[in-house]
């Protein structure tokens, strides 16, 4: 299958803190040789709006949307940022990724990261006005690297408050490991399960990643990459194999479609 149409709603690109497979420039240009519909840049330490408007007019004949993410760098719960990256175009507004505690405890990593819920397993009241803004925006809200518990809490708020489009990130990713009866649970409109590329060490196998997309369903999946680590394909190829395998695995190219063009332009509001 070809990627006519399809959107990448996860991708990492140049200029990062971390080393990048491709600059942003290069990869908006790629996907558009590719056939694609549109892409979203993140970067975990920036927001990526002003980045995205300017490669939206560099490059004619394919949308670029960014957004930001709220770990520590942009200031965490940082309601002015977050004010600040929706006037400038922010598509997405992701909960914390590397700074997240859920992460960091996984991971080893020492010091305390950011928790959504207090003690009292309350969201925090800043996320709950940091919701508010996305819903009056209309933009989409990432779950990021939280916890199970914490994307409920989240995602139960986001309903509550009227946000348009809810991508709960890569919920197979060894430190999420979200339980399908949770993913069950989370079943509604306006949701989808953003499923990434099988990266080794990160990820459940192929198959593993087929059997949560057919328990969940493929009309609340996005399938996206999540690329752009240097010891990774490029993106766009990425995005190429992961059809592929899950082509392999039973599903209809029309699921297919539903997954990689329909689903991501929907949750963008690019229909």
């Amino acid at each position: 299958m070809t990627l006519k149409g399809a959107i990448d709603t996860h991708v990492h690109s140049g200029p990062d803190v971390r080393a990048r497979k491709t600059t942003s420039y290069e990869l908006v240009r790629a996907a558009r040789e590719a056939g694609m519909r549109a892409i979203v840049l993140k970067n975990h330490h920036c927001s990526t709006a002003p980045l995205a408007a300017a490669l939206t007019e560099a490059v004619p004949g394919i949308v670029v949307r960014g957004g930001l993410v709220l770990n520590r760098a942009a200031g965490g719960w940082n309601v002015e940022a977050v004010e600040a990256a929706l006037k400038m175009g922010a598509a997405e507004i992701w909960m914390p990724t590397l700074s997240a505690e859920n992460e960091r405890a996984f991971r080893g990593f020492p010091g305390s990261g950011m928790r959504a819920l207090d003690q009292e397993g309350r969201l925090l009241p800043e996320i709950i006005e940091i919701i508010r803004l996305i819903a009056k925006a209309g933009a989409v809200l990432g779950t990021g690297h939280l916890s199970p518990e914490e994307t409920c809490a989240v995602v139960a708020c986001a309903r509550q408050e009227g946000v348009r489009s809810i991508l709960v990130t890569h919920p197979e990713i060894n430190f999420i490991a979200m339980p399908l009866e949770t993913q069950r649970r989370l079943l509604g409109p306006g949701l989808y399960f953003e499923r990434c590329f099988c990266r080794p060490g990160f990820h459940r196998d192929w198959a593993g990643i087929a059997r949560d997309i057919r328990a969940a369903g493929v009309e609340s999946t996005i399938l996206a990459t999540d690329l752009g680590q240097p010891d990774n394909p490029h993106p766009v190829e990425g995005l190429e194999q992961f059809v592929a395998r899950i082509r392999s695995e039973g599903f209809s190219a029309a699921e297919i479609e539903r997954m990689t063009v329909v689903n991501p332009a929907v949750a963008l509001g690019l229909e």
